[in-house]
């Protein structure tokens, strides 16, 4: 195969399909991580186990911290395919594929085919894809349909001869799956992204003309139904999940992971770094300033005024909680790679930047992901159940009871495949002594 190949445009298209591909090979690389992947894949497993798909349950104890869709998914996968992280975590990497080929269609109708294909290169090999698009937690789930969400009733609104009612169907329909995935900021915060932007552009007046009555009829449809029958099982599930999970988790500073301002900026830079780098440039030309003083409204630039209110909006929605988790981030990576992309194209036209140099940030990006990868594996091994879960499959059968002393290790039923419920033993007088 000729050298030319891989700089012709037909290599730099389909190519980027092949990041995919590594994303399910480095995703069979690595042990589950702990306490994040080893307890949510465990609840997985469980609710395919024991057939209960109305009850995330961890040990046997309903586990209701998150909504669960991402369980229901995982549940399925399972019993087609048997338990074991990849398949937990094939959950996950299908949801960040989704959310790499929308922002592929997202970019190719605001700027074009070419810089479509940057775009998918950039986000597609950077850390926020090749290991945040791997692991198991609801993050990557919610985060892809609040960009479909966004995408669809912009869609809608944007429409040449008046709100398209298709679109926005399939928007309330993204919303209903965001609120499954993590609960209410599946909802607020696309809301909160499109209301600012049609007041910013000057299109509320567009509000009216959604289809409400059907697109709530579908969203209720969709989105309540688990929520109204676990709250009928179990009365303080609104209490615990909406109150204590949401809007205490919001407001209060008692919980882990507390950060200042700076560190969902930092986490865009690193999670897309190096191309990170290139936002700065991005967002410094004075004409930015101008355009947005006085162009705001202007049709031509209603698109590129949603990739900057989307960036901006949920950044400072996440960075007033003191408790910050650099996975709260991920709506806003598409956004930012699609701008990152229009500035590289623009720069190249005008001659600033070499297309070697692309090629060398590309291998830079992907070289980190790889060491990420074997990095976060390597901690992981050192901290896994594997070894004693094999013990315990070779002397035991997985409906035999296991008690553990302290700690409860959060990967060891998912590894042995255990059918009964661990029993965590402890000394309680020393615990009250210490």
């Amino acid at each position: 195969m000729s050298s030319s190949f891989f700089t012709s445009t037909r290599w730099r298209t389909w190519g980027v399909w092949l990041l995919p591909c590594l994303l399910l090979v480095l995703a069979a690389l690595r042990p589950l991580a702990l306490p994040d992947e080893g307890r949510y894949a465990e609840v997985g497993r469980w609710m395919a186990l024991s057939g209960d798909w109305l009850t995330p349950r961890l040990d046997g104890i309903p586990f209701f911290h998150k909504p669960p869709l991402l369980y229901w998914f995982e549940a399925a996968a399972m019993t087609a395919l048997g338990a074991s992280p990849w398949v937990a975590r094939l959950v996950v990497i299908l949801h960040a594929c989704l959310m790499l080929g929308l922002m592929v269609v997202c970019t190719r109708h605001i700027a074009g085919a070419d810089v479509a294909r940057r775009a998918a290169w950039m986000f597609g090999s950077s850390l926020a894809f090749l290991i945040g698009g791997q692991y198991v937690n609801h993050d990557m789930m919610v985060a892809t349909w609040m960009g479909v969400a966004i995408w669809c009733f912009a869609r809608a609104l944007m429409h040449d001869a008046g709100v398209h009612a298709g679109w926005a169907r399939w928007g309330f329909v993204a919303c209903a799956l965001g609120v499954l995935s993590k609960g209410l900021i599946g909802v607020v915060l696309p809301g909160l992204v499109l209301l600012t932007w049609l007041i910013w552009t000057n299109q509320t007046r567009r509000l009216l003309q959604l289809p409400w009555i059907r697109g709530l009829l579908i969203f209720c449809a969709i989105g309540l139904p688990w929520f109204i029958e676990g709250q009928k099982h179990y009365p303080e599930l609104f209490n615990y999940l909406i109150i204590g999970q949401h809007f205490s988790r919001y407001t209060g500073g008692t919980f882990n992971n507390q950060w200042s301002w700076w560190f969902y900026p930092m986490a865009i830079a690193l999670l897309l770094f190096p191309w990170s780098l290139l936002l700065i440039g991005t967002a410094a030309p004075r004409k930015w300033l101008q355009i947005w003083r006085n162009e705001r409204t202007a049709s031509h630039n209603h698109w590129n005024s949603l990739l900057w209110i989307w960036l901006l909006v949920i950044t400072i929605f996440f960075s007033f909680p003191k408790s910050k988790i650099v996975g709260y981030i991920f709506p806003v990576l598409p956004p930012v790679a699609c701008l990152v992309a229009m500035t590289w194209h623009k720069w190249h036209e005008a001659g600033r930047v070499k297309s070697w140099w692309f090629t060398g940030l590309l291998l830079t990006s992907l070289e980190l992901s790889a060491g990420v990868n074997w990095a976060a594996g390597r901690h992981s091994l050192k901290h896994s159940s594997q070894d004693i879960a094999r013990v315990l499959q070779c002397n035991m059968t997985p409906s035999e009871r296991v008690y553990v002393m302290g700690d409860y290790p959060y990967d060891l039923p998912f590894y042995a495949q255990l059918t009964q419920a661990l029993v965590v033993l402890e000394d309680w007088d020393e615990a009250r002594r210490s």
